[in-house]
């Protein structure tokens, strides 16, 4: 578990109060529906007895969904990355090069509407585009994009780019945040991706991405699209030195922006990987410390709806295991991801694991799209669809070596 030292930039007055809490009593508040606050939040992430904090989110989360609460989700998407050119050089990541490296590398729109082509011929329902801050691509390179997908494909969702990117596009076009939300909108993009939140408290962000914008800033632009009328997720990565009072802070942070906006569909929290970065796993979260905080993260954002589990950082198993602490997804098949796998996740699953999975934990699975609707409820194993050995993650990725991508796939 992460420490709580007075110049670790946690609160220390805080932290001694949270010590001091009755968790069983916090529990039993949490589990009659009672708003917890941050400190009781703390005392349940660093004290709850494991097995009940999982029970008191499971509960909660039973109550919430009501008579479809024995479903849990999954979504067919694609992740396309569609630039490694990078100028924040965020130390937790090994996917970005800096303008005019050698390995860098911008997709054409060609290429991108290919990607799009082939997930829209396996099922997906969603694109995911996300890439580096290539200083190259202005907010027309944008609208071009996002125009031409639509008009290609409109059944796909674009569930797309992030707060960074907009504060990007914002400063090498001349824009206010508003302005470049509001062309992207108009030229198709649907909803935000929580991309770029990392860590929303100032100590640890300016620790591991000193170029970046402010988790403010960060905010700021999500505060404006909800207002704007595009819906956004909010996303932590866990294991990069925070400590678990940082590891609440940013949970409050995010509860605090939707009690004004109810613009976030859900939380995603996942962990950092050492591979081929500058942190090179100094740090890292346990299995057991990312559960709690997926238990806590139920609990305590409580005007939040959907609470996605990552196999992509943590494997099939404590995706599995996260059905039973809080969450009610387990993401997505994912087609094809680049910047995590970048950094050392290696998981990879198909779509019928992904069903099996769900069905082992004691719930029904069903296919959701990008606003959580189910699509395809598999009632019993008669409703699931037949094998197909293309509908699996990462059959297309940039960050696999050769000798690993499946044969017949384009990389």
């Amino acid at each position: 578990m992460a420490t709580d030292l007075p110049n670790s930039g946690s609160h220390p007055a805080d932290v001694a109060r949270a010590a001091a809490l009755d968790v069983a009593a916090v529990l039993d508040k949490a589990e009659q529906g009672e708003r917890i606050d941050a400190t009781e939040a703390l005392a349940l992430y660093t004290r709850a007895p494991f097995h009940a904090l999982g029970r008191v989110a499971d509960t909660l989360r039973r109550r919430r969904f009501g008579e479809t609460a024995q479903i849990a989700t999954y979504l067919i998407d694609r992740n396309i990355n569609y630039t490694n050119v990078c100028v924040t050089a965020c130390r937790f990541c090994a996917f970005y090069r800096p303008p005019k490296h050698a390995e860098a590398w911008t997709h054409s729109l060609d290429e991108i509407l290919r990607r799009c082509r082939e997930a829209v011929e396996l099922g997906a329902t969603q694109i995911m585009l996300q890439g580096g801050h290539n200083p190259e691509l202005g907010i027309e390179w944008y609208e071009q994009v996002f125009a031409a997908i639509k008009r290609e494909f409109p059944q796909l969702a674009l569930h797309s780019l992030g707060g960074s990117e907009v504060v990007h596009i914002a400063r090498t076009s001349g824009l206010t945040f508003e302005e470049v939300i509001r062309r992207l909108h108009a030229a198709g993009l649907d909803s935000f991706a929580g991309a770029g939140a990392e860590i929303l408290v100032e100590r640890p962000r300016r620790l591991i991405a000193p170029l970046k914008e402010t988790g403010s800033t960060w905010l700021e632009v999500m505060e404006t699209a909800h207002r704007l009328g595009v819906e956004s997720t909010a996303t932590f990565m866990m294991g990069t030195g925070e400590t678990n009072a940082e590891r609440i802070e940013h949970l409050r942070l995010i509860r605090d922006v939707q009690d004004r906006t109810g613009g976030f569909r859900a939380f995603i929290p996942w962990t950092y990987q050492p591979e081929n970065n500058h942190l090179r796993g100094r740090t890292l979260a346990s299995a057991i410390e990312y559960l709690r905080l997926l238990a806590v993260a139920r609990i305590f954002l409580d005007n939040i709806d959907h609470l996605q589990v990552s196999q992509l950082t943590l494997g099939k198993e404590v995706g599995q295991l996260g059905l039973h602490f809080g969450a009610d997804d387990l993401g997505s098949v994912m087609l094809e991801e680049n910047v995590v796998s970048s950094a050392g996740a290696r998981h990879r699953w198909n779509l019928a694991e992904m069903i099996h999975l769900i069905r082992a934990a004691g719930r029904i699975p069903a296919q959701r799209d990008t606003l959580y609707r189910h699509l395809r409820v598999h009632w019993t194993p008669d409703d699931d669809p037949p094998f197909d050995p293309r509908l699996r993650s990462h059959l297309s990725s940039t960050a696999l070596r050769p000798e690993n991508v499946p044969s017949g796939s384009a990389a």
